[in-house]
């Protein structure tokens, strides 16, 4: 069964279903762009790395990476992983000869507009350093970037669109209701217009209706500017370090440079076995001293006022601190009483003398007598003054070194015992190390200190006791360029070399680390921008070296700075 409706009545069913569809479209492109309500950018594609190709000989190594037309030539030492700063680079490229300049990070920059042209490239590069010039070849191969991947419409788009349709008919803008409107009458009139043979006349009315209904949707959503679509950004490469399958870890040159890596070749030589003894830092017997009190008395500053404080430095015989003595009630009426004695005393003798030199000139005196009178008269004078400054006169405590304070104990007023320490003078220059060792040594000339932060003491033998000291011998050494920080009774450790040679590769200390799983590592620079882990087994052969066990061969190269910082990339 086939209903026919009235042409009329088709043309304006058409009319308002056009009219319907413009004025619907907006939202549906409105729903697709707020697909479940996010404004934000769609992700960008993973970043990959720039193109890059590299180059070495035995005593220098180069990476050449491209990016945004330009070639970023890095160039170090083979050996230690240094950069080289000072050479003269030049290029053969598919565009012609260039030459490279130097940039402030120490790499090498050339201008290369057909390195942004998907390909594969040979440049030989010609490097001059110190006179010499050497040829690298460098295979750039730039790949076709990736085209960007179109997402599926998800399966809820339709109940977007249905929501958003909801939303824009409560909002109290009436113009897309109007564009409908004034569609579904200029489709009537056009309707009319063609029964009535008006034919031109219809189709100017349709064009205008078109240009009506199509504006709008134009322009709904012009000032809208975060609903626009937003193009999908091209995915830019990304030079980052990171740890790779295999173990190993990628760091490009840049970030070598930041890491400041360097690196060794490993060689087999002959090694002093060492031991490990217990130590602690303690001051040079001919560059210390202490400042006791003779006699007990009370405590008062010197001249200036002040007692010297700790690490404030003194001259050898400067006055620190005066002690006067006290002086009992008893004591005071008995240097009286001896006062008293000794004035008359010297009273009797003072007038003998001058008697017998008013009869000396008679001859009734001689010369002998007078000289015995004075002498008798000057001891009971120097002893009535010996008595009169022992009650007055304080002791005078003076620095028997030159050097700082280390140990103060001086406080105004304070009472001080005979022979107790009120000031330690060490001299920071001169300092020992004493070491415990349980076994006999029969060297220890070769001999280095450790302390508990890293650092390394060149030490200098200076002797060795006979007595045990707790079951141990008693060893002293010197430090040779003390730093100024170190300070008397810190721990260290001291190893010595022994008479006992072994062959083995050495390496620094901060060479090693710690695996996940607490297994020993040095890292192996396998390749220019590649390092790769090595389990070995090492023993301490100094404050600064190694002795590795097993692990490892004559001829790698080992990162010897920056290894804690390779340990940590994941």
């Amino acid at each position: 069964m086939t209903i026919r409706l009235p042409a009329a009545l088709s043309a304006a069913l058409v009319a308002f279903l056009a009219a319907a569809a413009l004025t619907l479209a907006p939202w549906a492109g409105a729903a697709r762009a707020h697909e479940g309500h996010d404004h934000s950018e769609a992700a960008a594609a993973p970043g990959v790395e720039a193109p890059r190709g590299t180059s070495s000989t035995d005593a220098l190594e180069l990476v050449a990476v491209a990016r945004d037309g330009r070639l970023t030539v890095f160039l170090d030492r083979a050996d230690t992983n240094e950069p080289v700063a000072d050479a003269t680079i030049t290029a053969e490229t598919p565009a012609g000869q260039a030459t490279a300049v130097a940039g402030p990070d120490g790499s090498y920059r050339l201008d290369a507009p057909w390195s942004a042209t998907p390909g594969a490239y040979d440049v030989l590069f010609t490097v001059t350093v110190g006179g010499r010039a050497d040829l690298f070849p460098v295979d750039l191969d730039v790949p076709v970037p990736p085209a960007p991947a179109v997402e599926p419409a998800p399966w809820h788009a339709g109940l977007a669109v249905a929501h958003d349709f909801g939303a824009h008919l409560r909002s109290a803008d009436p113009m897309p209701f109007l564009v409908g409107g004034a569609g579904f009458v200029l489709g009537i009139l056009a309707t009319v217009l063609m029964r009535a043979r008006r034919g031109v006349a219809a189709v100017a009315l349709l064009v205008l209706a078109a240009g009506l209904l199509l504006a709008p949707s134009a322009f709904a959503h012009g000032d809208d500017d975060h609903d626009a679509p937003t193009p999908m950004a091209a995915a830019g490469a990304q030079d980052l370090a990171r740890r790779l399958p295999d173990g190993s870890v990628f760091v490009p040159k840049p970030t070598q440079r930041v890491l400041t890596l360097r690196t060794l070749v490993t060689a087999s030589g002959v090694l002093a076995r060492t031991t490990e003894l217990p130590g602690r830092i303690i001051a040079d017997p001919n560059g210390s001293g202490v400042v006791q009190s003779s006699v007990g008395g009370r405590l008062s500053p010197p001249e200036s006022g002040l007692f010297p404080r700790l690490g404030s430095p003194v001259r050898k015989g400067e006055v620190l601190a005066f002690v006067t003595p006290p002086v009992q009630a008893v004591d005071v009426s008995d240097m009286r009483q001896r006062q008293g004695e000794l004035d008359q005393q010297i009273a009797i003798v003072a007038r003998r003398v001058e008697r017998y030199r008013k009869l000396s000139p008679g001859g009734a005196v001689s010369q002998v007598q007078i000289d015995d009178a004075d002498a008798e008269l000057k001891g009971l004078v120097d002893r009535r003054k010996a008595l009169d400054g022992v009650r007055s006169q304080p002791e005078a405590l003076a620095a028997p070194v030159s050097g700082v304070v280390a140990e103060a104990n001086a406080v105004a007023g304070q009472m001080a015992s005979p022979g107790a320490m009120v000031f330690k003078i060490v001299d920071p220059a001169r300092l020992w190390v004493e070491a415990l060792s349980f076994d006999a040594l029969a060297s220890t000339a070769d001999a280095t200190a450790r302390l508990a932060d890293g650092r390394r003491l060149e030490l200098a033998y200076r002797g060795a006791g006979l007595a045990d000291r707790a079951q141990a011998v008693p060893i002293q050494f010197a430090v040779r360029d003390a730093p100024p920080e170190l300070r008397t009774g810190q721990f260290v450790t001291v190893l010595a070399a022994t008479d006992t040679q072994q062959t083995g590769l050495a390496l620094p200390r901060l060479s090693v680390v710690r695996g996940g799983n607490g297994q020993t590592l040095v890292y192996e620079h396998v390749a220019p921008e590649r390092f790769a882990p090595r389990e070995v087994q090492v023993e301490p052969l100094d404050a600064a070296r190694v002795r590795v066990v097993s692990g490892l061969k004559p001829g790698q190269r080992i990162v010897t700075q920056g290894s804690e910082l390779l340990n940590q990339i994941r």
